[in-house]
């Protein structure tokens, strides 16, 4: 099988997966989130880097070119780019999944979140003359007069 027709496969299962974990089962997009994070972490660890001969051990690069050689790729560098190909666009459909449920009214936030009570109008200080129950009208009572306070502070 070419490798073109195995990366089409690839690509097209893990299209496949979004796409339905997008659509109907969110539970799956999460579930193949976590483990492509957790294949991703474990083929880049597993892979030796590009110094990893004798010259490295010294600071030199050894006869590889600036990018690594130029040879067929191996099979956990073809398994670092699909995972990190199927990450980004995994990652990119969570987002867009969060974005319309927050657009819906989906946020937490919102579900429990209440307004702030009215404002009342407070009770009268002194109920008796809120509602007189005699008959004659209250006599005046002399208050005392306000006293004004200083302008400036005395000094010492």
């Amino acid at each position: 099988m070419p490798s073109w027709m195995r990366w089409t496969i690839a690509l097209i299962v893990g299209f496949g997966i979004i796409v339905v974990g997008f659509r109907w089962a969110p539970w799956l997009l999460s579930t193949f989130f976590v483990l492509n994070c957790v294949v991703l972490i474990v083929v880049v660890l597993l892979q030796s880097g590009k110094a990893a001969d004798l010259a490295g051990a010294f600071g030199g690069a050894g006869s590889q070119t600036a990018f690594g050689p130029r040879g067929a790729a191996s099979v956990l560098s073809q398994a670092t780019t699909w995972c990190a190909v199927m990450f980004m666009v995994c990652a990119m459909a969570m987002v867009v999944r969060v974005d319309r449920s927050v657009e819906q009214g989906g946020s937490i936030l919102q579900k429990f979140s209440k307004p702030a009570p009215a404002a009342t109008k407070p009770a009268p200080a002194n109920p008796a003359q809120a509602a007189p129950t005699q008959t004659t009208a209250p006599q005046p009572q002399s208050a005392p007069p306000p006293q004004t306070a200083p302008s400036t502070p005395a000094k010492p």
